[in-house]
């Protein structure tokens, strides 16, 4: 599991300006709860000053993005919109005193929402759709130029990093290739070279064992099944394969409308329990064997 600070911890469990916030003039919306993250951040601008008079969010994702969503309506409150433009996510993460590095993304998609939010109340158009053939990270609906741009400010090397400040790279891995490109590329105008050995980094030597982190896998699907039953539905364990886990939907989830919606609660849950990004793969449960 990863160490959060104090701070981090005091935003999650006692967020500041959660909820809407009425009079509220401009929005900006980021992120999908269908990629696991989601981020709505209202803010009361002064039109004589365009000073922030309040800011509120309301966020579906774990419990750094509601840290870094409560942080960044406290640091922008009394800024005008000129100033909180230049509030980077690295500033979210150092109000919190800091984030893991596999929660970074979290910071990242807070600055996206205040770029949005402020576009919006200058009747600007602000949009994180992609142009065609943009599209880098199809797992996580992550763009080339957002990849670019966040390894550009936060002075990333590895696709590991990529990984933890963008989450592009951390499902079927398929974009990997791009991601290293994108980091060669940059690298380059500063005149450094791209070290694809350099990545992944090694991981902590506190990292559990292969049988502790099966185990680990297991309890996190016996927590998401009791929910699951109410709703005459069920889940199982088939298989884990390094970072693949194969599961069985059984009963009213098996072939329902929110399969896909129910499969990735269940990796949002993994990912959050095991500290590393995962993929779960539905296997049909008339091919499973007990």
């Amino acid at each position: 599991m990863w160490d959060y600070s104090e701070k981090v911890k005091d935003h999650f469990y006692n967020p500041r300006n959660a909820g809407p916030l009425d009079g509220a003039n401009g929005i900006g919306d980021v992120g999908s709860i269908s990629c696991g993250d989601a981020l709505r951040l209202m803010l009361q601008v002064d039109p004589a000053t365009e000073v922030i008079q309040d800011a509120h969010f309301q966020t579906f994702g774990c419990g750094s993005a509601v840290a870094s969503s409560s942080a960044l309506t406290e640091i922008i409150k009394g800024m005008t919109l000129d100033e909180a433009l230049k509030v980077s996510n690295q500033d979210i993460a150092d109000y919190l005193d800091g984030l893991p590095p596999e929660k970074m993304h979290c910071s990242v998609m807070g600055r996206e929402a205040l770029q949005a939010a402020v576009a919006n109340y200058r009747g600007e158009v602000w949009s994180d759709d992609h142009e065609e053939g943009a599209l880098l990270c199809k797992c996580f609906a992550v763009d080339s130029i957002m990849v670019e741009n966040t390894i550009r400010a936060n002075g990333l090397s590895t696709v590991e990093e990529v990984t933890n400040y963008t989450k592009a790279g951390g499902g079927c891995a398929a974009c990997r290739e791009g991601i290293e490109e994108l980091l060669a590329k940059v690298l380059a105008e500063k005149g450094e070279t791209f070290d694809p050995a350099a990545a992944p980094k090694a991981k902590p030597s506190s990292a559990v064992g292969n049988l502790a982190r099966i185990r680990k896998i297991e309890e996190i699907i016996q927590a998401v099944r009791p929910n699951l039953q109410r709703d005459h539905g069920d889940i199982e364990l088939i298989d884990v394969d390094g970072k693949n886990i194969h599961v069985a939907l059984k009963g009213a989830c098996s072939g329902c409308q929110l399969e896909a919606t129910t499969l990735g609660g269940v990796q949002q849950k993994l990912i959050e329990g095991l500290g590393e990004f995962v993929k779960v793969i539905p296997v049909s449960a008339s091919a499973c064997t007990h």
